[in-house]
């Protein structure tokens, strides 16, 4: 029984597996919002870093060194918006290395075009960072306020 089939040239090392050459796989993969079809490159990195911000502030709140004083929230928005800086910069250092044409693979057929230019990365950290920002400040109002909203509403 022969799982692991070449995905065209053997020499690329684009081998199709139960995994990456299922119906769901592809399906789940093409929808991510590096990869669907539609997005300019400033929306792309919008969404993407509006998931990173919300998920990387709880780790820095909950397990930070500030974790036990009265700031701990606010001390975990901070890190979070320094650590999308961070990520930022580095997002375009990248973008001025000269990425080239994305790869198609067999999960993603038509790879989207506007992230193989300068131009383009440089939006996408542009939307990434604007997202990572709000993302942030947004589980922090969700942490802060929304114990007293339930509480006034008697949940």
């Amino acid at each position: 029984m022969d799982l692991i089939q070449s995905g065209g040239d053997p020499q690329v090392g684009n081998l199709a597996t139960p995994v990456n050459s299922s119906e769901f796989s592809r399906a789940f993969i093409r929808n991510l919002p590096a990869y669907r079809q539609g997005l300019s490159p400033f929306r792309r990195g919008l969404e993407v870093g509006m998931a990173h911000g919300y998920l990387i502030y709880g780790p820095f709140t909950k397990l930070g060194p500030l974790r036990d004083s009265d700031i701990s929230t606010l001390a975990g928005v901070m890190s979070a918006v320094g650590l999308i800086a961070i990520l930022t910069v580095c997002l375009s250092i990248y973008a001025n290395t000269g990425s080239g044409k994305p790869i198609a693979t067999l999960t993603t057929p038509n790879p989207p075009e506007d992230l193989g230019t300068k131009e383009g990365w440089n939006e996408f950290a542009s939307g990434f960072f604007l997202g990572g920002c709000g993302g942030a400040i947004f589980a922090f109002l969700i942490v802060t306020y929304l114990p007293s909203l339930l509480q006034a509403i008697g949940v």
